[in-house]
């Protein structure tokens, strides 16, 4: 491939993988609060997210082996793992190489997670959570098409969707919070025939 089909590949593989890391977050963050639907199983809910995971890994793979192979700008394969270490633009592909090394942690975590504690398992997996702020900010600092009136408003929707995510899970806790009865409205007296007496004054 020649380096203008390697920049196209980049660019789009790039807003795919936002998009795939989008819907990843949405279903997570909506799975977790386990709803359900007369035709639709929580384990089916659980699949899909699983899979679009793993094709949003696919196109960060896609993305940043066109952004090395590309010769028209030199990153180097250090930066791929390394923030900060790209002598290209080096702070935004610091960023997107953070944002790469969550994925990453996560994903494997997930392939492991037979073999790793619910809570350790649980802690990573929240850094998914802090890839996706920080690859939309990679996608707007680092584009060549951030700019671009449609790319403004795909990132207003991801961000609009994943918000609203967001704020449904937090309303769904609370609600489940709100439905689990205190320990002082269940305490029921020993024997409920016995009144507490009246105290009598001095005849």
């Amino acid at each position: 491939m020649n380096s203008t089909s390697l920049w196209y590949a980049t660019r789009a593989s790039g807003i795919v993988a936002l998009i795939l890391l989008t819907l990843t977050m949405v279903l997570g963050l909506v799975t977790t609060t386990r709803p359900r639907a007369r035709n639709w199983p929580g384990f089916a809910q659980q699949e899909i997210h699983r899979r679009i995971s793993i094709m949003a890994v696919v196109f960060v793979a896609i993305h940043v082996f066109t952004s090395i192979l590309d010769t028209y700008v030199h990153i180097g394969w250090l930066a791929v793992v390394v923030p900060f270490a790209s002598p290209y633009s080096r702070f935004w592909v610091g960023l997107g190489t953070i944002a790469l090394d969550l994925m990453v942690a996560v994903f494997v975590s997930s392939l492991l997670r037979a073999h790793l504690k619910p809570g350790t398992w649980r802690a990573i997996h929240w850094l998914a959570y802090a890839s996706w702020p920080v690859a939309l900010i990679h996608t707007f600092g680092m584009g060549t098409d951030s700019r671009e009136h449609w790319v403004i408003a795909l990132g207003a929707l991801c961000a609009l969707a994943v918000g609203l995510s967001l704020a449904w899970r937090v309303r769904a806790a609370a609600k489940r919070r709100a439905s689990v009865p205190t320990t002082a409205n269940h305490l029921v007296p020993l024997n409920p025939h016995v009144t507490t007496a009246r105290t009598r004054g001095p005849l």
